[in-house]
């Protein structure tokens, strides 16, 4: 069944879902997709907002994935203190919101990927990068810190001692070393087709059970687990999947 929402835009981000699939751009490339508290604003409520019908999410940003937060922004926070939790709050409402978004999440990252740029971007599920994307976490060369949560989940994709290389050198590393140290899962020469591709497959498979394995994979230690994976045996969905296997079709989940 084919399901198409028509785009949807609020200043930098761009949404749109088609067959269950959908794509949120970052759509600043003149500023290379650098992100305002607006932005950050604005990529929150676009993922709280997302469609039931939604099964697999890709975020992307074109030519560049996402500079981090806007610079000219940031040096107004020198002389305003009242607007740096302002700042912290609506960056973070932004990325926690992927994280904990229901169904599975892939960065597509063609090029630069920069501070708050990386914690978006570890924030989903999978990362698939192209060749020549480059990396940087870069706090220390402006004389700022790091959102917490983002440095523990920094340290979770790579390990602590490349989260302490690339926070305390800030300086770039290659797609390739990206794959070799566990930052990105794949790397492609269309890093948004491959992760549409990817979505295609996911979203084939049944909806509940994706979420749910999903919810195991980000909180291993709920004790509603166990509950939650007993009942799926009586669901349709286990009926329609067995059923399928059985004539050797694919199967169709509601």
């Amino acid at each position: 069944m084919r399901a198409s929402v028509p785009p949807r835009r609020s200043h930098m981000i761009a949404l749109s879902i088609t067959d269950h699939i959908a794509v949120l751009t970052l759509n600043r490339p003149a500023a290379r997709n650098a992100m305002r508290i607006a932005d950050w604003d604005d990529l929150a409520a676009a993922i709280r907002d997302l469609s039931p019908v939604v099964r697999a999410l890709v975020l992307h940003g074109g030519d560049s994935f996402c500079a981090g937060a806007d610079l000219r922004e940031l040096e107004t926070l020198r002389d305003d203190p009242a607007m740096r939790p302002r700042f912290r709050l609506a960056m973070a409402s932004a990325i926690e919101g992927l994280a904990a978004c229901p169904v599975p999440v892939i960065a597509a990252i063609g090029g630069g990927c920069y501070g708050a740029g990386v914690a978006l971007a570890i924030a989903a599920d999978m990362r698939i990068a192209s060749p020549d994307a480059v990396f940087a976490t870069t706090p220390a060369r402006l004389g700022i810190g790091y959102p917490a949560t983002d440095v523990a989940r920094l340290a979770q994709r790579v390990g602590q001692g490349n989260a302490a290389r690339m926070l305390f050198a800030a300086q770039p590393i290659a797609a390739a070393e990206a794959l070799r140290i566990g930052l990105v899962e794949q790397l492609a020469d269309d890093p948004l087709a491959a992760a549409q591709s990817l979505c295609r497959t996911i979203a084939a498979n049944a909806p509940a059970a994706v979420r749910l394995l999903k919810r195991v994979l980000r909180h291993p230690a709920d004790p509603g687990h166990d509950a939650a994976f007993d009942a799926r045996f009586g669901t349709a969905a286990f009926a329609e999947g067995l059923a399928a296997f059985a004539r050797k079709r694919k199967p169709d989940f509601p």
